[in-house]
């Protein structure tokens, strides 16, 4: 049986309490860390160093924040990682890998919202020329990020498909960190979040969140789109979460099918 812990009981933490205490063969809650304990949802609230010791796998459900901060320990004491905060990744994800060597565990990130990721990781045995992505949201679905702040972009008052953000994933990451983890995981299946370019778009009217990607390279051309029914937070598509419940099965099973 794995045993794991989770950080973090919003949205994605608790679907993923409920999957593993009901329907993952193999996989058992060593417990929850949380803020607050009544965000705990009934499920057993324990310190994090309390939460890694008991653990085999941490599943970071928090933010990007949470993740820079409890990422280390988690690989020192030698349990493997699975991260859904993806963008916190960029910048040190080679020091975390050598933590990771070092202590023998591993660091584990589910496709999330995003698909073609076996693809993109195929492509890259070759050479990729480009990776290109538009994202397309309701506008309350860029509401908090600090890039919003930052420019004093009023969603209330967009009308009409409106072009907020243009640049490479690094940046992107870092001005919607609780938005656009999808461009940060495509980024690291791929050519890096430097070469890796993405637009944003802020779509009154939309009722689900849209990721077209395309990736061109000596393999050919490889495009795909997606479109995301948002969850109970309006930031993070059902998929999210569905992707790393579907990773945990995946590491409770017998059999793997896919990249």
């Amino acid at each position: 049986m794995i045993a794991v812990g989770i950080v973090g009981m919003g949205v994605i933490g608790r679907a993923i309490a409920r999957a593993v205490t009901t329907d993952l063969p193999g996989v058992t809650l060593a417990g929850v860390t949380v803020r607050a304990p009544a965000t705990a949802a009934g499920y057993p609230a324990l310190p994090l160093p309390e939460l890694i010791r008991r653990s085999d796998l941490i599943v970071e459900a928090a933010t990007q924040a949470a993740l820079r901060d409890l990422g280390p320990a988690v690989l020192e004491a030698g349990k493997d990682l699975m991260v859904l905060s993806v963008g916190a990744l960029v910048g040190v994800l080679d020091e975390w890998a050598r933590l990771a060597e070092t202590h023998r565990c591993r660091i584990l990130v589910p496709s999330g919202a995003i698909a073609g990721l076996d693809g993109v990781k195929g492509a890259r045995e070759g050479a990729i020329t480009s990776v290109t992505m538009e994202t397309r949201k309701p506008p309350r679905g860029l509401a908090g990020a600090p890039y919003i702040a930052q420019h004093r972009i009023d969603l209330d008052t967009i009308t009409r498909e409106t072009l907020i953000f243009e640049g490479p994933a690094s940046e992107a990451v870092r001005a919607f960190p609780a938005n656009v983890n999808v461009v940060a995981a495509l980024s690291l299946a791929g050519v890096g979040p430097e070469r890796t370019r993405i637009r944003i778009f802020a779509v009154p009217g939309q009722e689900r969140n849209q990721h077209r990607v395309t990736i061109e390279g000596e393999f050919g051309r490889l495009a795909i789109e997606i479109e995301n029914v948002p969850s109970e937070n309006p930031r993070t598509g059902k998929l999210s979460y569905l992707s790393a419940i579907a990773m945990l099965r995946e590491l409770g099973a017998s059999v793997h099918v896919g990249t």
